[in-house]
């Protein structure tokens, strides 16, 4: 693995500042890895962004909490399936699900099964609800994620359980 180190001078009001540099490190061979401080977040807004420009799939990174949450999307019929990928072990591959609309020209149009992914719960600004104060998600046509005691699950599966927790996300 070879980095290249490019090093240039910041410039003030056309003379170079010594002292000062700006380092990026560029590898040939390999993309780096975001660091990233919420997962759940990263893993939300790439889902978001993949849907709404009509990618069939989107990789994630691999944790136990994105397969549960995949799981939970396959379960309640937002994605179509979620596997590991083969070339990369620590990747999740999740399948895109979309409605077909028979438009009135005789073509078949896509339109994302997932029209919202909101964090809600973050590192900075946790949420708590306790079981009988669990909101609904439009009336009940949506779901929210929550990490109970039990595991994650959704909110009417929580409801049903009486258990309260942490509200990671909304999906609807």
């Amino acid at each position: 693995m070879t980095f290249f180190v490019i090093i240039s001078f910041l410039k003030r009001k056309g003379k170079e500042r010594k002292g000062l540099k700006k380092v990026r490190i560029r590898n040939k061979n390999k993309e780096f890895e975001n660091m990233v401080n919420d997962t759940i977040s990263d893993m939300l807004t790439r889902i978001r962004n993949a849907n709404l420009s009509y990618k069939t799939t989107v990789s994630l990174s691999k944790t136990k909490v994105h397969e549960k949450i995949c799981q939970i999307l396959e379960q309640e019929g937002f994605i179509e399936k979620f596997y590991v990928s083969e070339t990369q072990p620590n990747e999740l591959v999740v399948d895109l699900k979309y409605h077909k609309i028979q438009s009135f020209g005789g073509g078949s149009q896509g339109k994302p099964c997932i029209t919202n992914l909101k964090r809600i719960s973050k590192p900075g600004l946790r949420i708590y609800t306790n079981s009988r104060e669990i909101p609904k998600v439009l009336g009940g046509m949506g779901i929210l994620i929550l990490s109970t005691s039990k595991g994650l699950m959704t909110d009417r599966q929580a409801r049903q359980a009486r258990l309260g927790g942490e509200i990671l996300c909304s999906v609807w």
